[in-house]
Order: C-alpha cells, then sequence, then structure tokens
C-alpha cells in the first residue's frame, strides 16, 4: 500500500470519526435541551410571572425549540447522497463489484468532510441558541422573583 493510499485511508477514518463524533454530540445535547425545557415549563407553572417573565421565558423557550430542531436536523439521514450506503441500494451485486473496486476515496473524503461540516455548523449553532436560551430563562427566573416591577 503506498503512502498517498495510506494517507487516504487515515483521512477517510478521521472523516468518519468527525461523524459520530458530531452525532454523539448532539444526542446528549438533544436530551439537555430536552430536560431544560421540562423542567422550565415544571418552574414556570410554580413561579407567579410578570410581563417581563413572560416574555424573557418565551423568547428562552422558543430559542431552545429552535435549538432543537437544528439538533434533529443534525441528525437527520442524507439518503440523497452519491457515496456509501445510499449508493449502493442502487446498484445490483456486480455494479457494487465494479464500484468498490474502483473506489474513489478522495471524492468519499470530500463527500464526507462536507456533510461533518454541516453537521458541525448546526451543532454549533444550535449550541448557540442553547445559551441564549438559558439566559433567558434564568432572566425570567430573575424577573418572577422580583429583579423587575
Amino acid at each position: 500500500m503506498s503512502v498517498a493510499t495510506q494517507n487516504l485511508t487515515a483521512a477517510h477514518s478521521e472523516v468518519k470519526a468527525e461523524i459520530a463524533r458530531t452525532d454523539a454530540k448532539t444526542a446528549l445535547l438533544l436530551a439537555f435541551v430536552g430536560a431544560v425545557l421540562a423542567g422550565a415549563w415544571t418552574v414556570a407553572r410554580d413561579l407567579p410571572l410578570n410581563v417581563p417573565a413572560y416574555v424573557a421565558g418565551g423568547l428562552g423557550l422558543a430559542l431552545l425549540i429552535g435549538a432543537a430542531g437544528l439538533l434533529l436536523r443534525s441528525v437527520r439521514p442524507n439518503l440523497g447522497g452519491r457515496h456509501g450506503f445510499p449508493l449502493w441500494v442502487t446498484l445490483t451485486p456486480e455494479q457494487i463489484t465494479d464500484t468498490a473496486a474502483s473506489r474513489d476515496l478522495a471524492a468519499d473524503i470530500a463527500a464526507l468532510s462536507r456533510l461533518a461540516v454541516a453537521k458541525f455548523t448546526c451543532l454549533r449553532r444550535a449550541v448557540d441558541l442553547t445559551c441564549a436560551g438559558g439566559a433567558l430563562l434564568i432572566l425570567s427566573v430573575v424577573f418572577a422573583l422580583g429583579g423587575a416591577a
């Protein structure tokens, strides 16, 4: 195996590992956002909310719901690709053998890298929305407990 092939194989494995890492982070963050939404709902029922608390809390919940949407988008399967199993399902067994024999690893790396960047972008935006939503929920509690008249 040539050095170039080894480098391509290593890069291919690295990109696949990054995609798996992103999916794991997304799953954890989605569970966290769900817990925060459930907790906010529970706390909000027991607090005397004033108008500023309603506004801040409503905006915070909206941002958290937006974050959950981005997280779900991040883990949504991309079945329209021309690499990996979406490609294999369109081929006959003979075509799979021919395609595997002439596999363009560099093209796979490029396609998987684009997928990984899209996933990380959604994850990053979701983290930003989660932080902003959490800050607004904290502000809402401060307002409800007398921080604003």
